[in-house]
């Protein structure tokens, strides 16, 4: 319950912060993309707040033993780079160029009741899904995982 809680709570100050930010306006993130164009850097100035902030954050827990709510940390142990990541990332970016709107904003822009977003929302669900369909867990996942 605890860490359901601490998740929630994440997931409400992501959310403000992307909406104080900007960042969920497809707009501003189309603004970003457009490099030959008009071109709006402020994007670039989010993403490298984020990742200070990320980074300070990680020194602090990674002194740990463990997390505050779970057992262990849940860290990626795998490194390698296969077609599925690479062509997980194309359809991700195109998605996101195409459309200018990431999963974490399209959750947080369901709130002001935007067509678009409940579109977009929408096919990011059947896409998770088709997914779940027809690749189903990774072969390579270890024990337990679930994709």
């Amino acid at each position: 319950m605890t860490r359901n809680f601490a998740g929630l709570i994440c997931g409400i100050v992501f959310g403000i912060g992307l909406s104080i930010s900007g960042m969920i306006n497809p707009a501003k993130v189309i603004g970003f993309l457009d490099f030959f164009g008009q071109w709006d850097p402020s994007l670039a100035f989010v993403m490298g707040g984020a990742v200070g902030v990320y980074s300070l954050g990680y020194l602090v827990v990674s002194k740990r033993q463990k997390p505050l709510f779970d057992e262990m940390f849940q860290i990626p142990t795998r490194k390698d780079i296969d077609g599925r990541l690479i062509s997980g990332a194309v359809l991700f970016g195109a998605g996101w160029g195409l459309a200018g709107i990431c999963p974490g904003p399209a959750i947080t822009i369901l709130a002001f009741g935007w067509t678009k977003a409940y579109v977009f929302f929408a096919a990011m669900v059947v896409g998770v899904l088709l997914y779940k369909a027809t690749m189903g867990r990774s072969p390579k996942a270890p024990a337990g995982a679930t994709a």
